[in-house]
């Protein structure tokens, strides 16, 4: 990985996880180990639409990675998350 993709990747993480509510929802999920998006969203106080957005924010930077069983969606931890976005969780 060239220098300019490791900046843009840790870029994409300090940018998912520079906002309080995204910062519980990892909490949550950390505790939890993994999470539907009307769960979270009852937890931090959000509406179902604001939680879904910040969730893929988070999925996007690979913080947090989403399994769907049957008609629900599972947000968990990526267990490919970037190694400073990882650091900064096991502080939460």
């Amino acid at each position: 990985m060239n220098t300019n993709t490791k900046f843009k990747e840790l870029e994409r993480a300090l940018k998912a996880l520079a906002n309080k509510r995204r910062l519980e929802i990892i909490r949550f999920i950390k505790t939890r180990k993994e999470a539907v998006v009307g769960d979270i969203a009852s937890e931090i106080r959000l509406s179902f639409k604001s939680t879904s957005k910040h969730l893929g924010v988070l999925a996007g930077a690979d913080i947090l990675e989403r399994e769907q069983k049957s008609v629900r969606g599972f947000y968990r931890l990526s267990s490919d998350m970037p190694r400073v976005a990882r650091q900064i969780i096991s502080d939460l």
